[in-house]
């Protein structure tokens, strides 16, 4: 099992997605003779998950059921262990765009946090591309680590334990993009800068606050970067489901209208069902300012 690759069959060591319900997952470790309590009952790891299919329904000790689904960034961002706040899928799928990655990009990031935007990375960049993450928490960065090798993707990244505004990426002039999500990215952007290629890049930061912003358009504008832009997604669901409307009564087919001397009709009783959207009550609102810059070509 890899989330970069996908593999038909549960195996030990796996990572699998416990699917209870479109609002209640978790992430579970394959071990032989191991058990998951859920609410429907115990799984047992030798005889219900190993060998089976992923995407398979797995009945439950009380006779309930789940799915085991093969692991995803996506599915990751919402069962990961959070050792820090995270982005999810919104912004990531964002990011993702644009800093135009693709297979084989190499791309710096910082902080690690808890690998949620690094695992979507990963899966953009794979094959043959490289990540190189810089965590400046000790634990963190080795939390991350271990979650890499689980998840067999570690040849595919990088893990530094450092400060990136005093000590950069460990790399330079070969980045096609860079990620920061740190207090003061303003501090980091010319080892960003002598990251990403000669050729030219991309880069993004995500500040929660306008004036980390604005400091960092400050200093991204001195040092030669181009096409600032700095936006904000927001997500709105809408419901589709179906109502039932009366449908009005225009009156007799015949266009003649009722005098008094004529009993009027009775009111229609028609009816029609149709699908409708009805916006959300409540949404998530701000998360984030994401500012994008392009560092052209030398």
């Amino acid at each position: 099992m890899s989330l970069v690759e996908y593999s038909a069959c549960i195996q030990e060591g796996d990572v699998v997605i416990v699917f209870l319900g479109h609002d209640s997952m978790m992430a579970v470790r394959v071990q032989k003779g191991a058990q998951t309590q859920t609410r429907y009952g115990a799984i047992r790891h030798s005889s219900d998950l190993i060998g089976r299919r992923f995407g398979s329904k797995v009945t439950c000790s009380k006779g309930g059921w789940v799915y085991v689904l093969h692991p995803t960034p996506e599915l990751w961002t919402l069962n990961l262990p959070h050792r820090t706040q995270i982005l999810y899928t919104t912004d990531i799928a964002t990011i993702t765009l644009m800093l135009d990655l693709k297979p084989g990009a190499v791309v710096c990031e910082s902080g690690t946090g808890s690998g949620s935007l690094s695992h979507a990375i990963l899966r953009t960049i794979a094959p043959t591309g490289h990540l190189h993450t810089v965590e400046f928490h000790a634990e963190r960065a080795q939390k991350a680590r271990e979650e890499f090798e689980r998840h067999r993707v570690a040849h595919l990244v990088t893990v530094r334990n450092q400060d990136v505004c005093r000590h950069g990426f460990g790399v330079v002039g070969v980045a096609n993009a860079v990620f920061l999500d740190i207090p003061s990215p303003w501090e980091a952007i010319h080892h960003a800068k002598s990251a990403i290629r000669r050729q030219g890049g991309r880069l993004c930061s995500f500040s929660p606050c306008i004036e980390q912003v604005q400091r960092t358009c400050e200093i991204l504008v001195s040092a030669g970067f181009t096409e600032l832009s700095t936006l904000e997604v927001l997500l709105r669901t809408h419901d589709v489901r179906s109502v039932t409307l009366p449908l009005p009564d225009f009156g007799s087919e015949d266009g003649h209208t009722h005098t008094g001397t004529h009993t009027p009709p009775p009111p229609s009783s028609a009816t029609a069902t149709i699908k409708t959207a009805t916006p959300p009550r409540e949404m998530a609102a701000h998360t984030g300012y994401l500012t994008f810059a392009t560092k052209p070509r030398e």
